[in-house]
């Protein structure tokens, strides 16, 4: 791939931006400085990595990330009173071109799924279409693991009912957790199979108590890595996209 169409490709601005970038002696490739924007690259060699205006980067065909979602955040491109996540992210990441034309709406990374403001934890995104329809589909029954700091002590009862099934105010069919443990007197580690509006904090609602604090901890066998700070975000691996694939 040509240099200038390398770095098109991963979102440092348009094609006349990046040649401009590569001119100006502005972007190396395995720490030596290239200057040619027609310059042959072969991306399919394992760990291609370049340095743009100092800033190091490594090429990826498709962008697969997670995200240490703080409080405060909301997941949208056009969020209202609260920023939205995506200004946690490097602008190549929010300005990566599509792939194709079928996913010509597909600008930069998108969030798989949403999180409230005020939910903090394991947050995915992707500019791959047919991965964010994928982990979104109700039919994969992805199991998603939340914290739940309540305000009123837990009970065996209330736990006893989340895994019965309660009702909510926008279906008759009663909801059931995949999981729901008492960790402590006020922590609930409960486990969601699907992902209705406000599901964890109408479920607590329903058995009579109340979510103070709500933390995604984990997506299928993808656990949020103790050592990824809130607002802060990394590249998935390839183990990470297996404990996604069920």
């Amino acid at each position: 791939m040509r240099l200038d169409q390398l770095l098109f490709s991963q979102g440092f601005g348009t094609r006349r931006v990046c040649a401009g970038l590569i001119e100006q002696g502005l972007v190396s490739v395995g720490g030596t400085v290239c200057t040619e924007p027609g310059a042959e690259f072969d991306t399919a060699a394992e760990g291609l990595a370049f340095t743009v205006q100092g800033v190091d980067w490594a090429f990826h065909e498709r962008a697969y990330l997670m995200l240490n979602k703080p409080a405060g955040y909301e997941c949208s491109h056009r969020p209202g009173a609260w920023p939205g996540v995506y200004t946690l992210l490097p602008a190549a990441l929010r300005q990566r071109p599509p792939h194709t034309k079928s996913s010509a709406k597909i600008v930069g990374v998108q969030a798989v799924g949403r999180l409230d403001q005020d939910t903090t934890g394991l947050l995915l995104l992707s500019d791959d279409g047919a991965f964010i329809h994928r982990m979104n589909s109700p039919r994969k029954h992805l199991p998603k693991v939340y914290e739940v700091t309540t305000r009123h002590p837990l009970d065996g009862a209330q736990t006893e009912r989340l895994l019965r099934g309660v009702v909510l105010d926008d279906s008759p069919k009663p909801v059931a957790a995949a999981g729901a443990e008492a960790v402590g007197t006020h922590h609930l580690r409960l486990t969601l199979t699907e992902g209705k509006y406000h599901q964890v904090k109408r479920m607590v609602a329903a058995v009579g108590n109340r979510v103070e604090a709500l933390h995604r901890s984990r997506i299928g066998r993808l656990a949020l890595p103790a050592d990824l700070p809130e607002g802060q975000w990394r590249w998935l691996s390839a183990d990470d996209l297996l404990a996604l694939a069920g």
